[in-house]
């Protein structure tokens, strides 16, 4: 018999919503793909099984992506940014920037809020919200989030330094469901938000070759 082993791991899975709307002239709405990621393909594998994902429709494309130039979707679908110290829409990259020093009481954060339902989810479903940031110096921020009846999957907290995509996961979520994820600055200097997309989790395909 021959032994069969994993040689790779392919995401199916796009970064452009279906839902966005046009942005002013020149303008570039900057998304996760071009950050740094901060799960690889083997802790996707790890965190999802195929039957995890198989069960409900398949969604390649983000539900939404909110940014600076968009910050409400469908339904209750919005955005709440905290304590920013520049909220810039007319530049050619919008962004908003944070600065822990800047607010001592009161961390700097930006949570958004989602309604599957509004999107046509008739399903429970599991929810990937992915925040763009760059923190040109080291930063650390804790992730949190409310899934209702269903549960968060997000780390206790994460620091670094460059652009990074910051990961939350809603598991388990019913479709009527308001649900919240958020990032917030626990310490460091200036940090800059970008964008936050949600949607499925990707899809990862171990292809096996002979051996």
């Amino acid at each position: 018999m021959q032994r069969r082993e994993v040689s790779s791991r392919v995401f199916l899975m796009t970064t452009e919503s279906n839902d966005l709307t046009p942005t002013g002239l020149g303008e570039h709405v900057v998304d996760a793909a071009e950050f740094e990621p901060d799960l690889s393909a083997a802790d996707w594998a790890a965190k999802f099984r195929v039957d995890d994902v198989r069960l409900t429709p398949i969604h390649l494309a983000p539900f939404e992506v909110l940014s600076p130039v968009k910050t409400i979707g469908r339904g209750r679908t919005n955005l709440t940014l905290i304590r920013p110290t520049i909220l810039q829409t007319d530049a050619a990259t919008p962004f908003a920037s944070f600065d822990r020093r800047e607010s001592p009481n009161r961390n700097p954060a930006v949570s958004v809020h989602f309604n599957a339902s509004a999107y046509g989810v008739t399903w429970t479903g599991t929810y990937v919200f992915a925040f763009a940031v760059d923190a040109p110096t080291r930063a650390a921020f804790t992730p949190s989030g409310f899934a209702g009846s269903g549960t968060v999957d997000a780390p206790g907290s994460i620091r670094f330094a460059g652009r990074r995509v910051i990961t939350v996961i809603l598991r388990s979520v019913p479709p009527n469901q308001d649900v919240f994820a958020a990032i917030e600055q626990t310490s460091g200097e200036s940090w800059s938000w970008f964008s936050t997309s949600i949607g499925r989790p990707p899809i990862v395909i171990d292809t096996v070759a002979g051996g």
